[in-house]
Formats: C-alpha cells, sequence, structure tokens
C-alpha cells in the first residue's frame, strides 16, 4: 500500500481514501474565489499542526504579511510562529521577483529545495509560473524540472492553476499531464449566491471516490461534505455551468 499524506481536510482525506500519495505533485484547479489558495495555506498550516511535517509556500502574487493576514483572518492562529520558527518556509512575490532574472531565481529556488527537510509544498500559482517563459518548450523544461525536483526532495506537493470554464471541459494542458492528480474546485451560480464542488478528477497509485461533492469555506477553511455528492462523475452527465463570462 503506498504511503499517504493526510491533507487533513476535512472530507477530502476520505474521498481520497486516507490522502495524498506522498512525493506525489497534485494539480488544484479552478476558476477565481473557489478556494484553491485558501486549501494550499490549509495543506501546510494542517502539516505542521497536525502531522508534524514541515511545508515551503511559493507564491508568485502576494507579499509575505498579505499570507499571513490571510491565512489568521481564516482561522489559521498560530502561521505566524510556524513561520517565526521555520516550520512553515515562505517566498513571496517580493523574494521569488527580486533579481530580475526569473530563470536564475528558480535555479536558486530549486537548489533550495534539493536541500530540504520539509515535506510538504505549495506553489500558489502554476499559471504565474509558466508566464515567465517566453516559449512551450522553456515552459515545459522548467516544469519538468520543477517537478522532478519536488518528488526528488520528497515533497507532496500542491500546484494551483487558474483556469477560465467555471467546469472542467476540454482544459487539458502540459501540467495535467505532468502531474500526479488533479482536484478541481468548482463554483456554479445558483441565483444569487453560488454553490461550490470539490471534484478529485484523477489520483495516480490510489483509488478515490469519482463524485462531486459539495464544499464550504469557515472559520477554519475548507469543509467538505462527502456524505452529500452532488452526482457521480461516472456514467452522468454533468450540469451544465455556463461560462465565466456569463456571471456578474
Amino acid at each position: 500500500m503506498s504511503d499517504l499524506v493526510k491533507t487533513g481536510v476535512e472530507g477530502l482525506d476520505s474521498i481520497l481514501n486516507g490522502g495524498i500519495v506522498r512525493n506525489a505533485a497534485v494539480l488544484i484547479s479552478g476558476n477565481p474565489g473557489t478556494g484553491k489558495s485558501i486549501l494550499g495555506l490549509q495543506y501546510l498550516y494542517n502539516g505542521v499542526d497536525k502531522y508534524d511535517e514541515g511545508g515551503i509556500y511559493l507564491t508568485f502574487e502576494e507579499a509575505e504579511d498579505d499570507i499571513r493576514e490571510a491565512a489568521e483572518s481564516i482561522g489559521f492562529d498560530r502561521w505566524s510562529e510556524y513561520v517565526d520558527e521555520g516550520k512553515i518556509k515562505v517566498y513571496d512575490k517580493r523574494t521569488l521577483l527580486r533579481d530580475g532574472d526569473f530563470s536564475s531565481t528558480l535555479d536558486r529556488i530549486l537548489g533550495d529545495l534539493q536541500d530540504t527537510s520539509y515535506d510538504r509544498l505549495v506553489l500558489d500559482s502554476l499559471t504565474m509560473f509558466q508566464l515567465f517563459f517566453e516559449d512551450e518548450k522553456e515552459q515545459r523544461h522548467y516544469l519538468l524540472k520543477f517537478i522532478d525536483i519536488l518528488k526528488d526532495s520528497g515533497l507532496t506537493s500542491l500546484l494551483t492553476t487558474e483556469q477560465s470554464a467555471i467546469f472542467p471541459e476540454t482544459e487539458i494542458g502540459l501540467e495535467n499531464f505532468l502531474t500526479d492528480g488533479n482536484i478541481y474546485l468548482i463554483q456554479s451560480p445558483a441565483g444569487a449566491t453560488s454553490n461550490r464542488y470539490v471534484w478529485v478528477a484523477k489520483m495516480r497509485k490510489q483509488s478515490i471516490k469519482n463524485s462531486m461533492f459539495p464544499l464550504e469555506i469557515n472559520e477554519g477553511g475548507i469543509q467538505i461534505y462527502e456524505q452529500a455528492a452532488g452526482f457521480s462523475m461516472v456514467g452522468e452527465s454533468p450540469p451544465w455551468f455556463g461560462e465565466e463570462g456569463d456571471l456578474e
């Protein structure tokens, strides 16, 4: 049986039949506002708080102070303490972009990862990561290199990525083929409000519960309701969610 890493997210570990295979790189896909960054913060926070596993957070979009405020506002009260103690290491946008030459910066970070004693990593987001490369060949080279080093370093990783459609239809990019799993966070319109769901689309080397499950974001982060699956993704047509442009 594969060694599994628990996310600590209520409901998600059950859907994954125990957690994520250790050393896997998993893609977290969704349109803006679905909770991808919260899931990443929660995964790292739970790693330290519940399982004594340190983590690394890489973000191209936020400063470290903003990350701390976001984490503590959702209920991860000891985030600053864990960062100060070195149990969570943050590479924020100022750190990642300060050299001006992103390739050199990335090589330096990859070198740091190879020497790490951490267990978990979150990259937020892979979409921004890919924008720094001029063509698909260079993008592929660094993405392969990055994922290989994550695995060789013993890191179990979540890589967030943006998608334009509300529901995952045919958007299959290079990152889908290079990662070990794909978890979609979905926000569908429901009148004046919206409903959120999670769908584990694939996960190599492990069985999964292949249905769409509702989720909520509350104090303490994401909670998934396994006993209230929206519908099975096997043998049934998913509901129509429309395009992002249909929303106000």
